[in-house]
């Protein structure tokens, strides 16, 4: 296939940098390439030869001509190419097996393909992963995908509707497991309740939290999933009871205890007849062990490697005060080389907001990597949401410039003041809207742009710095609600 790229002279050496030798460049009279136009690009082609013979030509992602007529005259497909020339070289592989398009640019039609493609992926994959135990028909352990269980921190102590919206919001992060965590004076009204809620709100797989025997004995009443956890305090008393529902419990070491300790509670409540055995190890938190304790996870999965393991991460995101994308996707990563099932996290502090899909996101990058025996990078799903991996070109400090300085006095706009806040999803989810507040009325939005268009278009500003300023404060509430952050206007970002 024979490619032709259209730009504009200031990004000339960027384009021909990305491409190299795959594709012909065409400079049109623009200095810009978005501002290409359909009589700009034939005039260029008309200037630059005679003998055109090219099957596509791709513009700039950033243009929104239409280029039908042109397509017709040259008789050849025009497709918007990325929106950043340094992206070429990325979408230039995929010419000969897939159609680009006249409205989306090229970098997101392929990364929207290439998450669809990993998605797809990860299904095969868990479709024929083999396990040694399901619930509710979700594989657990073996070579299927490790599970995110997001427990419900007080399920037994929050109002219906308070703990319905929390499992409702854990299932549409992403969560595959929803764990109901039971306080420390909770009876079994409060079991029943919280299970019965739960129960009508998902149909997600439950365990209940508790080494309370009397606990989890009206949980196996109210048809529970799964039990967190036997010890030996409970074993003797509860275990015979699990084995008789035939469901999976989480077996923990004592407290203080290690791996013979947890070896020993395992071995009783197998002859407790318990069947469906989940083992805990404990991951030590930063500062307290946690290298010890990864090692303890290794040695327990290559001396059992049948067993499937509980790993619970929110022991750490919890206890550092760092964010905790980067903190859930390297543990995730540990977990699947040290045999990790059960990916545990409470989501509790407001600094581990997102855990739950953070986790979901990680366990599938982790089986697209072992399966395609690599690093987990370039799988076509990722948790990059701040840093950036290819970086855009930058600007050369020109020769002559003026110092930009801050304007000294502020003057009222007499059409008064805007005051602009967020409202967050009410499911905890990196979305909501932007609500900007004059005095005649109240605007409600999903971006700064269209809450800025509806102000200029109300005419709610008369003054330009004004309107500077409310699209600055604007871009930072969008910001806050796309990387789940507060916002207060004014303050630094």
């Amino acid at each position: 296939m024979k490619i032709l790229i259209a730009t504009g002279r200031l990004a000339e050496q960027t384009v021909r940098d990305a491409v190299g030798d795959r594709a012909d460049i065409l400079v049109a009279d623009t200095q810009i390439a978005a501002f290409i136009t359909p009589r700009k690009l034939l005039k260029a082609i008309k200037d630059d030869s005679s003998n055109f013979d090219y099957d596509l030509i791709f513009i700039s992602g950033l243009v929104s001509g239409n280029f039908e007529k042109a397509e017709k005259e040259l008789d050849c497909k025009i497709r918007l190419g990325p929106k950043h020339a340094y992206d070429l070289d990325f979408i230039l592989p995929f010419t000969e097996t897939m159609d680009f398009s006249t409205e989306i640019p090229a970098c997101e039609l392929l990364a929207d393909v290439r998450r669809t493609m990993a998605i797809e992926k990860i299904e095969e994959l868990e479709n024929a992963a083999d396990c040694p135990l399901e619930l509710r028909g979700m594989k657990i352990g073996g070579s299927s995908r490790m599970k995110v269980l997001a427990e419900v921190v007080d399920a037994t102590g929050l109002d219906p509707e308070a703990l319905e919206l929390r499992i409702r919001s854990f299932e549409m992060k992403g969560a595959d497991m929803i764990d109901l965590g039971a306080s420390l004076h909770a009876g079994p009204y409060d079991v029943k309740r919280a299970i019965n809620i739960a129960r009508r709100t998902t149909d997600l797989p439950l365990s209940i939290d508790t080494l309370d025997p009397v606990l989890i004995r009206e949980a196996l009443n109210c048809g529970i999933d799964m039990v967190l956890s036997l010890d030996g305090s409970n074993i003797s008393e509860i275990a015979s009871e699990i084995a008789a529902h035939g469901i999976p419990a989480v077996v923990i070491p004592d407290q203080g205890g290690g791996y013979d300790s947890l070896m020993k509670n395992i071995e009783l409540a197998r002859k407790a007849g318990v069947e469906k055995l989940i083992a805990d190890p404990v991951l030590d938190p930063i500062g307290h062990g946690i290298a010890s304790s990864i090692v303890g996870y290794m040695e327990f999965h290559e001396k059992n490697p049948d067993i499937p393991v509980f790993y619970g991460i929110g022991n750490v995101t919890e206890l550092i005060d760092v964010d905790s994308t980067g903190v859930n996707a390297t543990l995730c990563g540990i977990g699947a080389e040290v045999g990790a099932s059960i990916l545990f996290t409470p989501e509790y502090s407001n600094k581990t907001q997102g855990s739950i899909n953070e986790l979901k996101r990680a366990s599938q990058m982790m089986i697209l990597a072992k399966e395609r025996e690599s690093s987990p990078k370039d799988l076509g799903i990722d948790l990059i949401e701040i840093k950036e991996k290819r970086r855009r070109t930058d600007s050369v400090l020109p020769d002559l410039f003026v110092n930009a300085e801050k304007n000294k006095m502020w003057t009222v706009d007499p059409k008064g003041s805007i005051r602009i806040s967020i409202i967050p999803d009410r499911f905890g989810l990196k979305d909501g809207s932007i609500l900007a507040e004059h005095d005649s009325v109240s605007i409600v939005g999903k971006n700064a742009r269209e809450v800025m268009d509806t102000i200029l278009n109300m005419e709610l500003v008369s003054r330009m710095e004004h309107a500077a300023y409310l699209g600055q404060e604007l871009k930072k509430a969008e910001l806050a609600l796309k990387l789940g952050r507060s916002y207060a206007q004014d303050d630094e970002f």
